[in-house]
């Protein structure tokens, strides 16, 4: 065990880790869709069209009016379950970057909302299937907690980073935030349209947003402040 260990260092490894998991797992859940998108039966998948919840659908069947036909709904699944799992943990792992308590209590719950609700959508299916058996309603419940949650803690972030001074990757949060809210707000208002796919992936995506800006800022602020660290910690003479 090296004895040499400092409270700093331990934190500074954790937001790293946090960090790295944060950028893997939006990356991840994007490429995973496009997978399951590219794996769909005719008719071709549609991203303006169809939900995104149809490609976890393990039935081959109509619902409200489209054609599922998803045959690699388990990576779709494997893929909400997945994401909620890591942002839950990676949310723990940073949630002490944030500098107020209140505001960081707030987004771990949200944290946590998220990731309970996505993990819920790969649970439980939007299908006819789900509405028959009455688990559509869990459904439901997981896609309203996992873009109010993830967005809300977006906003929660950038909230804190404006009230640090940090102007532009605050407000970077706060728009994706907001827009990914409003878009979800616009879906639940005019839903049964062709293009419903479209609110929807902007409402899930300034989530994965988010955590890719999110992950790439806090591992370029560790890497500046070890820098910092190592170069306070030299002897004048050798400082470059």
């Amino acid at each position: 065990m090296n004895s040499t260990t400092t409270p700093h260092a331990t934190r500074s490894t954790r937001l790293t880790v946090g960090a790295i998991l944060l950028f893997l797992n939006g990356l991840t859940y994007v490429i995973l869709e496009a997978i399951t998108a590219s794996a769909w039966r005719d008719p071709d998948y549609s991203y303006s069209y169809n939900y995104i919840s149809d490609l976890g659908v393990p039935d081959v069947a109509e619902f409200q009016g489209r054609m599922i036909d998803s045959p690699l709904h388990l990576v779709m699944n494997t893929a909400f379950v997945l994401h909620g799992v890591v942002f839950i943990v990676a949310a723990a792992l940073i949630w002490r970057a944030i500098s107020r308590p209140g505001l960081r209590w707030a987004f771990l719950v949200l944290a946590v909302v998220h990731g309970a609700g996505i993990s819920l959508v790969g649970l439980f299916h939007g299908s006819q299937a789900a509405v028959e058996d009455g688990t559509a309603v869990l459904h439901g419940l997981g896609a309203l907690l996992a873009i109010v949650g993830g967005n809300a803690a977006a906003i929660i972030a950038g909230i804190d980073l404006l009230r640090q001074r940090v102007r532009p990757l605050g407000g970077a949060f706060l728009a994706l935030g907001a827009i990914g809210i409003g878009a979800f707000a616009y879906l639940l208002s005019t839903s049964g349209t062709p293009v419903d796919g479209i609110p929807e992936r902007i409402a899930v995506y300034t989530v994965m947003a988010a955590e890719i800006i999110a992950g790439t800022a806090l591992v370029v602020r560790g890497r500046r402040s070890h820098r910092a660290t190592t170069t306070t910690a030299l002897p004048a003479g050798d400082r470059g």
